[in-house]
């Protein structure tokens, strides 16, 4: 099989596709807590896209599977910045710092990141502007989207660690 340093580019739009669409096809297996769906599936996506294809196409399958939640009403305006910027930070980590597996466990810190933003820019937006009733502290919004991330990136390690061992690259 291939190493992923040597994917074709058309290899990687396909690994791209695939794992948008299952990032999709997985979206009704979110739960809410507050304004927000916290969505494990979507974090396991973005550690195995990381690592797999790094941080640009990660952060591609991240926005679109937001789009495609948002548009089929399993998501809410916070799939954004609860999920692109733990794609990005794992495929940026294993890219250029860590080139291990184990990258995709970072991906909790980058959501992180994506908590604070919801409640500092995106949630009082929303609210303002009508699209949620509600709104969660920052601390809630962290709690959230952690109780959401950290199983979602230890999955997606997971399997990584059995793509491996069944020797794909």
């Amino acid at each position: 099989m291939h190493r992923v340093d040597v994917w074709r580019p058309s290899q990687k739009v396909a690994a791209t596709a695939v794992l948008a669409a299952t990032a999709i096809i997985l979206s009704p297996i979110s739960f809410p807590i507050g304004p927000t769906k916290v969505y494990p599936a979507q974090h396991m996506i973005n550690g195995i896209g990381g690592v797999l294809l790094g941080p640009w196409y990660a952060m591609f399958i991240a926005f679109t599977a937001a789009i495609a939640r948002n548009a089929l009403g399993t998501g809410t305006v916070f799939a954004f910045p609860g999920g692109i910027p733990g794609a990005f930070l794992v495929g940026f980590i294993h890219r250029y710092i860590w080139r291990r597996d184990y990258a995709a466990l970072t991906e909790p810190l980058g959501t992180a990141f994506g908590a604070i933003m919801s409640a500092t820019l995106v949630g009082p937006l929303a609210l303002q502007s009508g699209w949620i009733r509600t709104m969660l502290t920052p601390e809630a919004f962290l709690i959230a989207f952690l109780i959401s991330s950290v199983p979602g990136s230890i999955i997606g390690f997971a399997i990584l660690v059995m793509l491996r061992k069944g020797r794909i690259q």
